[in-house]
């Protein structure tokens, strides 16, 4: 008796099915590799447009100051800090690209390369 309930206890655990379907079904491929790869993206993306609206604000800053000396001063750091900002975000992109040319170790899908 024992061993049939075991027996259909096992059987029921193999019918269930797990995987998403439907619009989800996307989410059976996640992986960690890509789930950090897309939140490194995800970074690299609001850095730059974080820092581009830093641009045009301090641009805007300086259109607004009116000729005044303080105003225009820090209207002109700020902007010369969003694009330090910029070529710092640009600059990291580029070097995870070279890292996979000459690697070919891609960061952005975190996939490396095995040994042959």
């Amino acid at each position: 008796m024992l061993n049939f309930l075991y027996s259909s206890a096992v059987l029921a655990a193999d019918d269930i099915n797990l995987s998403p379907t439907g619009e989800f079904s996307a989410l059976g491929d996640l992986t960690i590799g890509g789930i950090v790869a897309g939140f490194i993206r995800l970074i690299l993306v609001i850095a730059a447009l974080v820092f581009f609206f830093i641009l045009v604000i301090g641009g805007i800053r300086w259109i607004a100051s009116g000729g005044d000396k303080a105003q225009t001063e820090t209207a002109r750091n700020q902007i010369t800090a969003a694009l330090v900002g910029l070529v710092i975000v640009f600059a990291a992109w580029a070097i995870v690209q070279l890292i996979n040319t000459f690697f070919g170790i891609d960061i952005f899908s975190l996939s490396l390369p095995t040994a042959q």
